[in-house]
């Protein structure tokens, strides 16, 4: 009988721009508190890329180095760079292209993955594929986002909640079972006229109009996104558990989209998780888009040891929303 192939994580790398967006900071620029912000959302500060023309790629660059390094891969020795981001360089080529490029990764190709704040979580899902399959051996997921990019300052119900990140993983193949065991994905497009951005693309392409009417920035309507992310992320937490005879006492790390921490803590009580369990980050980062997932394993990555089991939960505005069960390989 011929063995599996899994794709195990060997190395996982972040970058955070320095500029610090505190609430203390968004009090002067819209009608808010910070005591409005915490207790809505568990968001102290986040984080801004002010680099002069640097945009997702510039992070993902360097969140990959780090991941590169940690795995002990070379540039050169990467197969396929996948990058989940809502907010490419350009329209194209793809970020993950510039990346590699910028990384002296001449032997890999690449290509941009977009399902919202799920990108990175189907990004991961696509890129070990290809280690399973023995097609490739050394594959990195990138999730990089210039959140800044696309949102309106003035507009108290979005600005507060998102911030600028980066982070990723190489995925190398494993005869033992560890990595990526399983994964379910989602999606509903009736979901798109809740959280959008209307301009930019082939059905309004840049105008003044659009412009002037700040069509160029993320739309959310937060109660119904709220709903459907608590079931979504509840959802396919429980499939996967389900799928694979799994509980919630049988996982050592609960790794969700770090949206809103009203919607996690919702999703872990539904699951009947304990605090100690849940990876969080969200205080001090606020909604990086793909770059969550990453984010949290960086964070966590000391505390975890070889075979620990970890369920990564997202939702995405279109709807996206999935979940993966994870075991650490290192």
């Amino acid at each position: 009988m011929e063995k599996k192939t899994y794709a195990k994580i060997t190395g996982v790398g972040a970058w955070l721009p320095e500029t610090k967006l505190t609430n203390a900071d968004l009090e002067t620029m819209v009608e808010t508190t910070d005591a409005w912000i915490s207790e809505r959302t568990g968001i102290k500060e986040r984080r801004i890329l002010r680099v002069p023309g640097a945009g997702a790629g510039y992070m993902g660059e360097r969140a990959l180095q780090q991941a590169l390094e940690k795995a002990g891969v070379a540039p050169d020795e990467l197969d396929l760079v996948v990058c989940g981001t809502v907010t490419p360089d350009m329209p194209f080529p793809a970020t993950a292209n510039l990346i590699t490029h910028a990384l002296g990764a001449k032997n890999a190709w690449g290509f941009d993955l977009q399902a919202a704040c799920c990108s990175f979580l189907y990004a991961l899902a696509v890129g070990a594929q290809f280690v399973e399959t023995g097609r490739y051996r050394k594959v990195a997921v990138v999730g990089t986002d210039k959140m800044s990019s696309i949102i309106d300052y003035q507009d108290r119900n979005t600005c507060i909640i998102f911030g600028d990140g980066a982070g990723a993983v190489v995925l190398e193949p494993s005869e033992e079972p560890l990595g990526v065991m399983d994964f379910v994905l989602y999606s509903d497009g009736a979901g798109a006229e809740y959280l959008h951005m209307k301009a930019g693309g082939s059905r309004m392409p840049a105008s003044h109009d659009t412009v002037e009417n700040k069509l160029h920035y993320v739309y959310q309507e937060g109660k119904t996104v709220f709903k459907h992310a608590v079931a979504g992320m509840e959802q396919a937490a429980l499939a996967v558990l389900e799928r694979n005879a799994l509980s919630a006492a049988d996982l050592d790390l609960f790794v969700p989209h770090q949206a809103n921490l009203r919607i996690i803590d919702a999703t872990a009580k539904r699951m009947g998780l304990p605090k100690e369990k849940i990876a969080l980050n969200i205080e001090r980062y606020g909604n990086t888009t793909s770059a969550t997932l990453p984010l949290c394993l960086y964070d966590y990555e000391k505390s975890l040891k070889k075979g620990d089991n970890l369920l990564l939960v997202s939702f995405g505005g279109g709807f996206t929303w999935g979940g993966m069960w994870l075991k650490w390989a290192y």
